[in-house]
């Protein structure tokens, strides 16, 4: 199987080097219509979805086979729902925002501010997460030595 894999990126690889000698000019106004052009995008999408498809069934498939990690993942979605309802409630719904965008020509209502800020808020506080994560352990070992 491994061997079948190697032969067929090796192909796909030669295939796409081919094509991409034999794109149109940078200058050629019908370039986006050449066929190497499109077929170069069929083959990164059939890579894509190759790779998601892959991803998904073996993280999947390992999700499953070890023990503990369905309660840990249940464990991770649940504290993300956690941090998501905590970033909606902080979120607002500013009136003064919404007029500002409708005079630049821009038509939103107050529920799309207040999800604009509960993603920013997400976030912020993930990035907050992250960080300390990576600084609590390297001061814990710095100075517990």
């Amino acid at each position: 199987m491994n061997k079948i894999v190697k032969i067929l990126l090796i192909v796909i690889g030669l295939v796409a080097a081919v094509l991409w000698f034999s794109l149109p000019s940078a200058d050629d106004p019908n370039a986006i219509n050449s066929g190497a052009m499109n077929f170069m995008f069929i083959i990164m999408y059939i890579l894509l979805a190759i790779a998601v498809i892959t991803s998904v069934v073996f993280g999947l498939a390992k999700l499953f086979t070890t023990k503990g990690s369905v309660k840990k993942a249940l464990f991770a979605i649940g504290g993300l729902a956690i941090i998501v309802a905590i970033s909606y409630g902080i979120s607002s719904d500013n009136m003064a925002v919404v007029e500002t965008m409708s005079e630049r020509g821009i038509e939103t209502t107050e529920g799309t501010v207040k999800n604009i800020g509960m993603g920013l808020n997400v976030f912020f506080i993930l990035t907050l997460i992250a960080v300390v994560l990576m600084i609590v352990p390297g001061l814990k070992r710095m100075f517990v030595k």
